[in-house]
């Protein structure tokens, strides 16, 4: 059993039924002691590469590990996440465990020394709060320091964000990071988060570099029957605590990039009579930002909920109960978007309404601001308590909301409404400046978030470049359009977006906004930010949920002096601009129980699972690289859906595209995406557009579907085109991320810190 206690009854259940699915061969495992502080060898052996089994008790089953994490470097859009066994992280059955962040960050640090012979390499490790961080963290800087990698980490080995590891790793010109977290999802899911140098996410070239390190140790150990990897001691002074507390874990750094973009006047902030109210989910954001509030000299205005670290994040999203009303433990995530229906049908927050706002925020006033974060505080949900009364308007707008009592609601915005306010407050702050004209604006966003997006930006002139899902396809378009500003500073910049369209962003154009419909965002600067030697960004590479809650807090403050509600502000913004694309539904599709504790059973239900995905996603995805390669037209597209979906009405559809990591089908007035996800067995159905049923209908029915082909889907598209299609999607794919990229290799300077 772990070292820490059962903190509630949940989790004490959730601990129960992990050690009663884990065999006592994985209880009794004593591969790798980081109880041992001094220096000290772990040997990979032969033995350990086969299952285990009678014959091969040492057995660990490593092949079959590697053969699922290498997959997912592939396709990763946010670290190579998994479930891990929580008591027993040396259980090499879970696709995060011990041994493999042993091989993987060995692996990196291989590929790092070979490329930078001769060099000082640095690194920078953190972690959120997820179960065994500490000992993953311990395990990756002893690893780092046998290999001769000076590793930075937070004083104290505390937390930080990973947006913070991220600026961090730009600001100080480091080789790369290693961070611990899966972001919003389950308590017992976990991954590492591999930053480059830019401090972006690695894209799946990076991956395989050192995927492809993993095999070589592994052809190592099978051919000559070992593989010695050496692990430091805890005190090696290449593991360095000093630097980031010289630099106060970086937030003066990080409050002084703010103050030279967003939060240049927080005069309105200090001026509120009401304080804002911050749900740090799992604990991790209070301790950076609180300290950035108090150097920006407004943390009084803010009240905070959950402030202590927490791996089970205070049983948020948990339950005794699944979807289906069975008695078992259910985890529905952190995600406070996240909708669900109750067994009788009714639609709810499952995550929001295990906050208890209904005594939490009872006494506080109408109009206060509820912003909530995740646990490595990169995402930001926008809330505000309301009076009942708004509900008629609240419907109209299609924002959801949840019932406080008789007389108050709390409206809870998708970052797409929420986002979409942020975006035009910080214009009309540029304006007000009087800077707004200085620069050409232009804005990236994934396909997945709103349309009301890209009408907004078309309004107030700003050029829209979207890409596929996930920050670090964000972050290359950033470094696409840095290179062009680095080689020909006085001429037009040019970028493809993904939908294959040319845009033309102007002469020194600068980011307005970065951002996607999950609730992850970024705000450029008017000035280039600079790395201590001399690089140049236009904004971060990572999501910030500071940054989003500066500028939040800022509007705010403004409509608390209008005495406005952020619905009034948001319908303000549609009319303005006149917006049509007012709605925005997103249909999650899961195959099986993630938080059933079987790993065996887990990973058989998610086999299968996949195997749903995957042919709901060949279903469309064959039709849209079909239709590109000109092996059928639209009208064959129409009647292929029509003959599938006889109750919806294809008839204005006007393009379908493959985008990188979907299929995105255009209509006159809406969209739909549906979107695999890469690393697991579930599906997303995206759709935007100006009549709330119709896109719920779309999304739903196009979400949910089987993925059975049809006798006219196999008479227009043959069996090896569609077996096909996938690969031939992938090299359009590469095609678009390669196009135009930086490929300037990184040279480490000298450090003078």
């Amino acid at each position: 059993m772990p070292k820490r206690e059962p903190g509630c009854e949940l989790e004490k259940e959730l601990f129960k039924n992990v050690y009663e699915k884990t065999p006592d061969y994985i209880k009794n495992l004593d591969l790798l002691n980081f109880d041992n502080d001094g220096e000290f060898t772990f040997t990979l052996k032969r033995e350990h590469l086969y299952p285990h089994s009678e014959q091969n008790p040492e057995g660990l089953g490593l092949l079959e590990w590697f053969a699922n994490y290498s997959k997912e470097a592939k396709v990763s859009t946010a670290g190579i996440r998994g479930p891990q066994n929580i008591l027993y992280p040396q259980d090499t059955r879970f696709p995060i465990n011990l041994v493999g962040i042993v091989l993987a960050t060995l692996a990196k640090a291989l590929v790092a020394k070979n490329k930078y012979r001769g060099s000082e390499i640095r690194k920078l490790a953190g972690s959120e709060v997820r179960y065994n961080s500490d000992l993953y963290l311990d395990a990756i800087t002893r690893i780092q320091a046998a290999q001769g990698i000076k590793t930075l980490i937070p004083q104290g080995r505390k937390t930080i964000p990973i947006w913070l590891a991220s600026f961090l790793c730009f600001k100080l010109d480091l080789v790369g990071g290693e961070y611990i977290t899966s972001s919003h999802g389950i308590s017992v899911k976990t991954a590492t988060k591999d930053l480059n140098s830019q401090g972006s996410q690695y894209l799946p070239e990076e991956s395989l570099e050192f995927v492809n390190k993993i095999q070589e140790i592994f052809n190592i150990a099978e051919n000559e029957g070992s593989y010695e990897i050496k692990i430091s001691a805890k005190d090696n002074p290449l593991i360095d605590e000093t630097v980031m507390e010289g630099l106060n874990d970086g937030i003066d750094l990080y409050v002084e990039y703010l103050k030279s973009g967003v939060a240049q006047n927080l005069d309105s902030i200090k001026n509120m009579k009401r304080q804002l109210f911050v749900e740090s989910v799992g604990g991790c954001a209070y301790r950076t930002l609180s300290r950035v509030l108090e150097k920006l000299e407004i943390s009084n205005k803010y009240l905070w909920n959950n402030i202590e670290e927490d791996p089970f994040f205070h049983s948020i999203g948990k339950y005794n109960t699944d979807p289906k009303g069975n008695n078992v433990f259910y985890d529905y995530s952190v995600d406070a978007t996240v909708i669900a229906k109750r067994p009788n049908g009714e639609k709810f927050f499952p995550v929001i309404e295990s906050m208890h706002y209904d005594e939490k925020l009872k006494f506080l006033p109408i109009g206060t601001v509820v912003l909530i974060t995740d646990p490595d505080h990169d995402r930001l949900t926008v809330c505000q308590i309301e009076a009942v009364g708004n509900i008629p308007n609240l419907d109209e707008l299609g924002i959801s909301y949840i019932h406080l009592g008789e007389e108050r609601i709390l409206t809870v915005y998708t970052a797409n409404q929420a986002f979409l306010m942020l975006m035009d407050y910080r214009v009309k702050q540029l304006k007000h400046q009087g800077k707004f004209k200085n620069h050409p604006r232009f804005m990236i966003k994934t396909t997945a978030s709103a349309l009301s997006w890209d009408e907004w930006a078309k309004a107030n002139d700003i050029k829209v470049v979207n890409v596929p899902v996930g920050f670090k396809e964000i972050a290359n378009i950033m470094k696409k359009v840095e290179l062009q500003l680095r080689e020909n500073p006085d001429k037009d910049v040019v970028v493809e977006d993904v939908f294959g369209n040319e845009i033309n962003l102007g002469v020194q154009p600068r980011l307005i906004f970065g951002g996607e419909e999950s609730g992850g965002m970024i705000m450029g600067s008017e000035d280039l930010i600079e790395s201590l030697s001399g690089r140049k960004a236009v904004a971060m590479r990572e999501k910030s949920a500071t940054e989003a809650i500066i500028v939040a807090s800022c509007l705010a403050a403004r409509l608390e002096h209008e005495n406005k509600t952020l619905s009034e502000y948001l319908e303000e913004i549609f009319e303005e601009n006149d917006i049509i694309a007012k709605f925005d539904v997103r249909e999650d599709i899961s195959y099986y129980n993630e938080s059933e504790p079987d790993i065996e059973k887990l990973k058989l239900a998610k086999s299968e699972g996949e195997k749903l995905r995957t042919k709901n996603d060949l279903f469309y995805l064959s039709l849209a690289i079909a239709f590109r390669e000109g092996k059928i037209n639209l009208e064959n597209v129409k009647n292929v859906l029509k003959d599938t979906f006889k109750e919806l009405n294809f008839d204005n559809l006007t393009d379908i595209k493959f985008v990188g990591d979907g299929t995105y089908l255009k209509f006159s007035d809406k969209y739909v995406e549906i979107r695999p996800s890469g690393t697991d067995a579930k599906t997303k159905a995206y759709s935007g557009g100006e009549n709330l049923e119709s896109i719920s209908e779309f999304s739903r029915r196009l979400g949910n579907y089987s993925g059975e082909r049809t006798l006219l889907h196999k008479e227009l598209i043959n069996d090896e085109f569609y077996d096909n299609s996938k690969e031939i999607a992938m090299k359009y794919y590469l095609k678009f991320v390669e196009k135009g990229a930086d490929s300037t290799i990184f040279k480490i300077p000298q450090y003078n810190y």
